[in-house]
């Protein structure tokens, strides 16, 4: 296997099938790069696009795709259940193969100045890549989201970004680009239309508030199931993997007399984190082979 490199960008269009396709299509269109995976969601309105490519065209194919979302995505008319910071909201590297952490941060940082300079699109590190250590959890960046970062982006240090305009870009606001290990998006449908009651969850499972170590959490609505959600990010899935993260939300729903409806993983998920024979496996949503990481990297090498 050759040096292989991931790159997940997080878009702020999850209903706009066609403008989804275009922004696959300009990463597929890139010397060496494989669309993995293609996840849209209409309530957060996001989609996330998991690629592939080797290391020396990596940020080419992310600057490119970057560059697309900005002409086809207006932040001003955006809406939707998910904090962000622009049409592009966020763009991380992971090492799969043949590359390190260290080289991912590298590359996230050349991609992220091509971003500022190319497209005039203030640029934040964050995570490994992180030049601030304030910016290193991704919930600190974008806390606000655009519509707070817009306001304060020019008159308060502490918002500046690490390259680019000192204002947010008219149409497609700003970008965290970041290095990471692989996360694993894991998401519990909660059988209530009370927000209040997703959000208390959330806050009782996720590390920062003395939950489960290495998981974030955040409580959504799902107004078009009339449904709420626990969205969680695992970011050591060896540590805290989906099995503990889905009997912690079991458990604490069992507490407000909640059942839960049905689970989700958005994006791939490798192989060694899945537990068949768990329950959270058998309340998975149109879960088949092709979410599972090597299934789509085995099709990527045909």
């Amino acid at each position: 296997m050759k040096s292989i490199v991931e790159c997940v960008p997080n878009f702020s269009e999850g209903r706009d099938i066609d403008l989804v396709e275009r922004l696959a299509g300009a990463i597929a269109g890139a010397e060496t790069a494989c669309v993995l995976d293609t996840h849209m969601d209409s309530d957060h309105n996001r989609s996330v696009i998991t690629f592939v490519a080797a290391p020396e065209m990596i940020v080419e194919a992310a600057v490119r795709v970057v560059a697309l979302a900005a002409d086809l995505i207006d932040m001003r008319q955006h809406k939707g259940q998910h904090p962000r910071l622009g049409a592009t909201d966020v763009l991380p590297f992971v090492p799969v193969h043949g590359v390190t952490l260290d080289d991912c941060v590298m590359l996230a940082h050349q991609a992220g100045e091509r971003i500022a300079r190319e497209l005039r699109i203030p640029v934040f590190f964050y995570e490994r890549a992180a030049l601030k250590p304030d910016r290193v959890n991704l919930e600190d960046v974008r806390r606000g989201a655009l519509e707070l970062l817009r306001e304060q982006i020019a008159h308060e240090p502490t918002r500046a970004p690490d390259v680019g305009p000192l204002c947010v870009h008219e149409t497609a606001g700003a970008i965290a680009v970041g290095a990471r290990p692989f996360l694993i998006a894991f998401n519990v449908n909660l059988h209530t239309s009370d927000l209040a009651i997703a959000r208390q969850i959330a806050r009782a499972v996720r590390a920062r508030h003395g939950g489960l170590p290495f998981l974030k959490a955040l409580g959504f609505e799902l107004s078009t199931r009339g449904l709420v959600q626990v969205s969680m990010n695992l970011v050591n899935y060896g540590a805290t993997g989906m099995p503990q993260a889905y009997d912690a939300v079991r458990r604490e729903a069992g507490k407000l007399g909640v059942e839960i409806v049905s689970t989700e993983i958005v994006g791939l998920v490798p192989e060694n984190a899945l537990d068949k024979d768990a329950e959270y496996f058998q309340k998975l949503e149109n879960f088949t082979t092709d979410k599972i990481l090597e299934s789509r990297m085995r099709a990527c090498e045909q």
